[in-house]
């Protein structure tokens, strides 16, 4: 049976998510980023919160967590790297961990460099991975805690999952993301495509978000240090895959 997933607006630019298994009733919420728009969405779905599942340890993803469990009695799982900066932790889990949610197995990556302990939920028996801030829809996250290498080797587990993978990001940073983009990969037609039509979501106040990895293969520069196209655009025809990547994200950070 597929799950449900509820996708709710919170913060400025956050989105929360409800995931909720029908043949067991369990609920996961995956991160904190605000108390009232969660518990009102899980009371008109008439559901009960299981877990919350946290991806790291920053206000707008944990910083709720102690409100949501006192309130729904849920268990708290998040990254071992990051336990002792997690509210309300129960379970702590890394790379090589699962965890469920009634059937089904979510297996853990760890995906640091936003965050040192930064992890990922995959659930491949229905093509769902839920990545915080590590990979966003044409983006990823900028490298606060990790290194640069620590930072493209999370990215790599994250290209390598299946191209029909539905990525749940944590926000609605893709217009950005888009308008940079374009000066990484200027001549990328799908990327030219991808824009028009990101323009057009949002101009109609449209998420842009869930993505899918195979979208992603094809036009999010950070997944893409060896096109050749990009490492001519970058003059950087010689260098290591990891060392592309980092210009390329030195340049989006000033960009």
């Amino acid at each position: 049976m597929r799950l449900e997933i509820e996708q709710i607006n919170c913060l400025s630019d956050n989105y929360g998510y409800l995931v909720h298994d029908p043949e067991s009733g369990e609920t996961a919420c995956m991160d904190t980023p605000e108390t009232a728009p969660i518990l009102d969405r899980l009371q008109q779905k008439g559901w009960q919160l299981s877990y919350i599942w946290n991806t790291h340890h920053h206000f707008d993803h944990a910083g709720n967590n102690l409100e949501i469990k006192q309130a729904t009695g849920c268990t708290i799982i998040g990254p071992a790297g990051e336990a002792d900066k997690i509210p309300g932790i129960d379970r702590a889990v890394d790379q090589g961990d699962s965890v469920q949610l009634g059937a089904h197995e979510a297996q853990v990556l760890n995906v640091g460099g936003h965050t040192l302990g930064h992890i990922a939920y995959y659930l491949p028996a229905t093509d769902n991975a839920f990545v915080g801030d590590a990979l966003f829809a044409l983006g990823c996250g900028r490298v606060f805690e990790g290194t640069m290498g620590q930072m493209w080797d999370s990215l790599q587990k994250l290209a390598a999952l299946p191209d029909a993978t539905q990525v749940f990001c944590a926000h609605e940073y893709t217009a950005a993301n888009a308008a940079f983009a374009a000066t990484i990969d200027p001549d990328n037609q799908q990327l030219k495509d991808r824009i028009a039509e990101i323009g057009a979501l949002r101009a109609a106040n449209q998420p842009t978000v869930p993505t899918q990895i195979g979208l992603e293969r094809a036009t999010n520069p950070f997944l893409r240090p060896a096109d050749a196209a990009i490492r001519a655009h970058l003059d950087m025809q010689s260098a290591s895959d990891a060392d592309v990547f980092a210009e390329i994200r030195a340049r989006k950070d000033t960009f």
